[in-house]
Protein backbone atom coordinates (compact mmCIF):
# COMPACT_ATOMS: atom_id res chain seq x y z
CA UNK A 1 0.00 0.00 0.00
CA UNK A 2 1.51 3.17 -0.91
CA UNK A 3 1.37 6.29 1.01
CA UNK A 4 -1.37 8.24 -0.74
CA UNK A 5 -3.78 4.46 -0.43
CA UNK A 6 -2.97 4.98 3.37
CA UNK A 7 -3.75 8.33 3.90
CA UNK A 8 -7.50 7.63 1.97
CA UNK A 9 -7.80 4.28 4.71
CA UNK A 10 -7.31 6.59 7.64
CA UNK A 11 -9.80 9.58 6.19
CA UNK A 12 -12.19 6.88 5.42
CA UNK A 13 -11.72 5.27 8.96
CA UNK A 14 -12.28 8.88 10.38
CA UNK A 15 -15.30 9.24 8.20
CA UNK A 16 -16.69 5.69 9.19
CA UNK A 17 -15.89 6.35 12.67
CA UNK A 18 -17.88 9.68 12.75
CA UNK A 19 -21.00 8.42 10.84
CA UNK A 20 -20.93 5.23 13.39
CA UNK A 21 -20.79 7.27 16.65
CA UNK A 22 -24.12 9.35 14.97
CA UNK A 23 -25.89 6.21 14.60
CA UNK A 24 -25.91 6.33 10.87
CA UNK A 25 -23.84 2.58 10.38
CA UNK A 26 -23.88 -0.24 12.43
CA UNK A 27 -20.21 -1.24 11.19
CA UNK A 28 -17.41 -0.60 9.55
CA UNK A 29 -13.62 -1.96 8.82
CA UNK A 30 -11.12 -3.22 6.62
CA UNK A 31 -12.65 -5.37 3.59
CA UNK A 32 -11.18 -8.31 2.07
CA UNK A 33 -8.98 -6.80 -0.14
CA UNK A 34 -6.66 -4.24 0.68
CA UNK A 35 -7.93 -1.60 -1.51
CA UNK A 36 -11.59 -2.27 -0.15
CA UNK A 37 -13.20 -0.98 2.71
CA UNK A 38 -16.35 -2.39 4.54
CA UNK A 39 -19.24 -0.14 5.81
CA UNK A 40 -22.28 -1.90 7.18
CA UNK A 41 -25.52 0.21 6.25
CA UNK A 42 -28.77 -0.95 6.69
CA UNK A 43 -28.08 -4.38 8.40
CA UNK A 44 -25.83 -5.14 5.40
CA UNK A 45 -22.42 -5.25 4.90
CA UNK A 46 -21.21 -3.39 1.78
CA UNK A 47 -17.68 -3.22 0.23
CA UNK A 48 -16.60 -0.50 -1.50
CA UNK A 49 -13.27 1.35 -3.31
CA UNK A 50 -11.82 3.32 -0.69
CA UNK A 51 -12.49 6.44 -3.13
CA UNK A 52 -16.53 5.16 -3.23
CA UNK A 53 -16.61 4.60 0.94
CA UNK A 54 -15.19 8.06 0.72
CA UNK A 55 -17.94 9.53 -0.72
CA UNK A 56 -20.82 7.51 0.22
CA UNK A 57 -19.40 8.48 4.16
CA UNK A 58 -19.53 12.38 3.07
CA UNK A 59 -22.47 11.88 1.46
CA UNK A 60 -23.85 10.13 4.48
CA UNK A 61 -23.07 12.69 7.00
CA UNK A 62 -23.69 15.93 4.68
CA UNK A 63 -27.08 14.35 4.40
CA UNK A 64 -27.59 14.20 8.30
CA UNK A 65 -26.39 17.39 9.02
CA UNK A 66 -29.34 18.51 6.84
CA UNK A 67 -31.59 16.65 8.33
CA UNK A 68 -30.26 18.22 11.92
CA UNK A 69 -30.68 21.72 10.13
CA UNK A 70 -34.44 21.26 9.99
CA UNK A 71 -35.10 19.98 13.40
Amino acid sequence: MNATEASLRNEVKQLAEDAFHRKLISGYGDGPDVSEFQIVFEGKPRHFPLEQAKSFLTALLADADDLNELI
